[in-house]
């Protein structure tokens, strides 16, 4: 058996040594180790570009990014079937790593370049086929749960110290650091990553691969399956509108200062992690099914108590239990693990994948969208405004969230209990979960 990372007949090219796994373990965590650096500094940045629709504007850049990211991940992926990962990767790095230094020049043109990056952003789609060219398909999910791993890592990391650099430096002290990281990132690409796409395996392209919504129309090939896009969907749509707009909600609604804030996001990270490394035991223990349902009340939860709360604790707690409800996304890819036979597992996940991608894209348009038309956007904080603040003490895009979940909760209980008494049960036990930014 050929160690992790390493196929028999694909010798690169290019770069240094043979290609494996390793190579896209450094790629992954100098790119987000970049952007992380700067979740401090682009809430600070926001607030002062845009300071009277600051989670529109938010929302509106993520959710291009997000959108053009959808559209061009299926043409990304047949280029790189044709030129190679290597080639894709040096472009999706470069353009992903692109806006960062742009903060120097000037803020407005940072979230303009952000937005429109996503065209070429999607380093994670070329990554995971990079690691399907040098894994036998047993490793494949160990290997994933490492990416996973380190993308998490950087998470609970690389904010807070963007944090500490901004307090003692500035802001312009933490661009100039994470532009070195992101530079270093597409110079180990360019230097030091070999081919991992053999030139005798690659295809031609055809439009089936560059089209988008080709595996969305195959939902309907099974009512189960059916169902569970549904509950992905409504799953994904706010939880990347909260993604998108939480730090800066807190921050600029609730008045959590820089070190509050960075100390929420490595705890959640932190226990997020936990909780997806025990998500195995976890679904052999009480059924994929059950999993799931707790997974989507806890998300419901969290939503409700963002839009609710008003103080401090209650958003420590709700990001106790967003922690907690991570596992919904990895429980619901488990459940298709047992649910669907092998021949239609590939096409199934694909599909997920679609979705996913679309929401991620949907998610922080549609939240900046509401919250600028429930009169969010205000310009003042709530230590500055107490009687306007509390008028909107139901932040409304975090109810249309839990509205969503809420339904999805009602989907879910409708939907087979899986295979697990018929003997089929699948090994779990390196589940994982990707999020791409």
């Amino acid at each position: 058996m050929p160690r992790i990372g390493r196929k028999v007949g694909a010798a690169p090219t290019y770069g240094i040594g043979a290609a494996s796994v390793n190579y896209t373990l450094i790629v992954i965590l100098l790119e987000y180790s970049a952007w992380g650096l700067l979740t401090m500094p682009m809430i600070a940045t926001l607030k002062e570009t845009f300071p009277e629709e600051p989670f529109l504007m938010n929302g509106l850049a993520m959710g291009i990014k997000g959108i053009l990211s959808f559209l061009s991940a299926p043409l990304i992926g047949a280029l790189s079937d044709i030129w190679g990962r290597r080639l894709l990767l040096l472009v999706t790095v470069t353009f992903t790593c692109l806006p960062i230094p742009l903060m120097f020049v000037h803020s407005w043109w940072f979230f303009v370049i952000a937005s429109f990056s996503g065209v070429f952003g999607v380093t994670f789609s070329v990554v995971l086929a990079y690691v399907a060219d040098v894994t036998q398909p047993e490793e494949r999910s160990r290997s994933y749960g490492v990416l996973s791993a380190t993308f998490a890592a950087s998470l609970v990391i690389f904010p807070a110290l963007g944090n500490l650099l901004m307090d003692m430096y500035g802001i312009n002290a933490v661009v100039l650091f994470a532009t070195i990281i992101a530079a270093m990132d597409v110079l180990f690409v360019w230097l030091a990553v070999p081919e991992s796409l053999p030139k005798k395996v690659r295809t031609s392209i055809s439009w089936k691969q560059v089209n988008p919504f080709l595996n969305l129309r195959r939902m309907d090939s099974d009512k189960s399956i059916l169902k569970l896009c549904l509950i992905i969907s409504l799953l994904m749509l706010p939880a990347a509108g909260e993604y998108s707009c939480v730090p800066a909600y807190l921050k600029l609604r609730i008045g959590f200062d820089f070190v509050e804030l960075s100390t929420l996001i490595a705890f959640i990270a932190f226990l997020s992690i936990a909780m997806n490394m025990v998500l195995g035991s976890l679904t052999r223990a009480f059924g994929a099914k059950r999993v799931i349902l707790v997974g989507l009340g806890l998300n419901m939860l969290q939503l409700l108590l963002y839009s609710f709360g008003t103080e401090k604790w209650i958003m420590w707690m709700a990001g106790l239990v967003a922690a907690l409800g991570s596992m919904s996304f990895a429980a619901l890819s488990a459940y298709v693990s047992i649910y669907c036979d092998s021949a239609s597992q590939v096409v199934v996940q694909d599909t997920i994948n679609g979705l996913s991608s679309l929401c991620n894209g949907l998610g922080p348009a549609v939240f900046g969208l509401i919250f600028y038309l429930s009169d969010m956007d205000l310009s003042e904080g709530p230590s500055t405004n107490v009687d306007q603040f509390q008028e909107h003490t139901v932040a409304a895009p975090f109810m249309f969230g839990a509205i969503c979940v809420l339904i999805a909760i009602l989907v879910a209980i409708s939907i087979p209990p899986g295979h697990e008494s018929k003997g089929k049960q699948a090994d779990l036990s390196e589940m994982h979960y990707v999020i791409e930014m």
